[in-house]
């Protein structure tokens, strides 16, 4: 489960939607489609035309995984912090409706104005 006192979740870089697909497309309900995928560690988070879900890969085996599931409907405002010439880090800031921020740190060349756009395709 995401720690929403944290408020944030480890540092992601892109990563191939096709390497995570199997493992979270049954989760999908009708009609929702995997856009965009991004790993950290062992945990990755991936957008869907629908929601955001964050995998959580725990244990040692890494058998043991949680979902957590966060639908575009509930996000209630967001924002996105390009990297900068020293931090080279950008942000994803969304607030959830009943559950407060969720910070996502995106590591190397992110696009997070793309992921700002999706979600103010669905959101707005």
């Amino acid at each position: 489960m995401i720690d929403f006192n944290n408020a944030s979740v480890f540092k992601l870089s892109p990563c191939n939607p096709n390497d995570v697909a199997g493992e979270v497309s049954p989760l999908f309900v009708q009609d929702e489609e995997l856009l965009a995928s991004f790993k950290g560690a062992r945990d990755y988070v991936v957008f869907t035309s629908k929601r955001l879900i964050a995998v959580n890969i725990q244990g040692l085996t890494g058998k043991k995984r949680d979902y957590t599931s966060l639908p575009y409907s509930k996000i209630q405002a967001f924002s996105v912090e390009t990297a900068g010439t020293f931090d080279l880090d950008a942000e994803l800031d969304m607030w959830f409706s009943g559950l407060g921020k969720v910070r996502l740190e995106f590591k190397g060349k992110v696009d997070v104005r793309a992921l700002s756009q999706l979600i103010a395709s669905y959101v707005l």
